[in-house]
């Protein structure tokens, strides 16, 4: 399995309502809303890089309120 933390940029006031909307969904292990320069961060996982890009754009930069990511592969 490869593993993922997914920094997510929300629209102002909707990074609560996407960290929400996310979790429980397949391959998305956590997310949560955060303080900072990013809005949200996930952590996400599948077979191979290929599905973590799918999860990416199917999953989380669908979500209404998303305008932005960043991903930053686990190497350990």
């Amino acid at each position: 399995m490869v593993r993922a933390y997914v920094l997510i940029s929300a629209s102002p006031g909707r990074a609560i309502d996407v960290s929400r909307n996310l979790k429980g969904q397949d391959g998305i292990v956590s997310v949560d809303a955060i303080t900072g320069e990013y809005d949200a961060i996930a952590q996400v996982q599948a077979p191979d890089i290929a599905g973590i890009g799918q999860l990416i754009v199917e999953k989380i930069q669908r979500q209404d309120g998303v305008f932005k990511t960043i991903t930053c592969l686990a190497v350990e």
